[in-house]
């Protein structure tokens, strides 16, 4: 049994990771570093496990085989670096950090001390994605050619420091994280231009309001990313257009309410948000729905520590992540110049 420790107790920490490790055949969460001593008695309350104030206790904890850094984004790389340094496992909470720079820090360190490192991009297991892949692999809308993926909302982050540029990084840092992995998932074509626009109005936040960010693949393939603290308006999760039909899906994965609620089984679709493909056939329009395939991000966790235990393959690896942080780079400097960023490779 590998013995996991998360450093951070609050939303993702304490909501999120705690419950996943939990459901996972092979791990067992043993510690929790937070430092409010408020946090560090719900941990002990809650789940009976060792706590520290600091994540350095915690690394000279011999018991500890994986470390998962479930704290605010200015943090994970000096803490992941820590981690990895003391020869410990480390899962990053999405996302893995603010830098190029600080990613590349943090696998060389993984690499030097031959340690496991991931990034919780947990959202490759959702549902809407993975029956979104299953929908283009039927080649019923024939070639697609563009994407439209949508997170969108009326209301300003909650927790203060995913107000903030500089603990947050900027409205992409989040929900943009797990987009733009999940574009580079669908399209194998090498990516040729980024443009982004943030807007800030209205609420009093510096990371921007609205994004809007069009990432343009060779063979003129377009994924389009929007994310919106200003939409009052339904929109659809996802849009994809091809040659031959159209792909709609509304409404946010299911798993994310029910782990909250205390029972990932008891996740359900709304039926309204069912994924709808629309196509021509010897010149007639057709329209269905298409049966939704459903994941589990327990799936994530158990790929850890089967890796661990040597019986897989990593899935979500490091390097692939790194090209996420340079597209949120390229992202950040053409919303700033206004100006399209090209050169950059996958």
């Amino acid at each position: 049994m590998l013995k996991v420790g998360i450093v951070g107790y609050g939303y993702a920490g304490r909501g999120i990771h705690s419950y996943l490790v939990q459901q996972t055949s092979g791990l067992q969460l043993a510690a929790v570093v937070a430092t409010s001593e408020e946090k560090r008695l719900q941990a002990q309350k809650e789940y009976g496990v060792k706590t520290y104030s600091r994540i350095e206790d915690l690394l000279k904890d011999p018991d500890i085989d994986l470390v998962i850094i479930a704290t605010p984004h200015y943090l994970h790389a000096p803490q992941a670096i820590l981690t990895l340094q003391a020869g410990k496992h480390c899962v990053i909470d999405k996302v893995m950090c603010m830098t190029s720079s600080e990613a590349i820090a943090i696998i060389e360190a993984a690499e030097k001390n031959r340690v496991l490192l991931s990034v919780f991009q947990n959202r490759r297991w959702d549902w809407d994605f993975l029956t979104l892949k299953k929908a283009l692999s039927t080649r019923l809308i024939g070639e697609p050619f563009r994407f439209e993926s949508r997170a969108s909302r009326y209301r300003p982050p909650k927790q203060i420091w995913r107000t903030q540029k500089t603990s947050m990084g900027g409205i992409l840092f989040d929900w943009g994280s797990h987009l733009i992995d999940q574009a580079l998932q669908l399209i194998t074509e090498p990516l040729e231009n980024i443009y982004c626009h943030i807007s800030n109005r209205y609420w009093p936040i510096d990371i921007g309001t609205h994004c809007q960010l069009i990432l343009t693949f060779a063979n003129d393939i377009v994924f389009e990313i929007e994310i919106s603290y200003l939409c009052c308006a339904k929109r659809p999760r996802w849009t994809v257009l091809g040659t031959e039909g159209a792909i709609t899906q509304y409404g946010l994965d299911p798993q994310e309410a029910a782990i909250l609620a205390g029972d990932l089984n008891q996740a359900v679709e709304n039926p309204e948000n069912k994924m709808q493909i629309t196509y021509v056939k010897n010149a007639e329009t057709f329209q269905q729905p298409f049966d939704t395939v459903r994941g589990s991000w327990v799936e994530y966790y158990q790929n850890i520590a089967e890796v661990i235990q040597g019986k897989a393959e990593l899935i979500v690896k490091p390097r692939q992540v790194l090209q996420q942080i340079l597209i949120l780079e390229a992202a950040m400097q053409s919303a700033l110049t206004g100006k399209i960023v090209s050169n950059l490779y996958r």
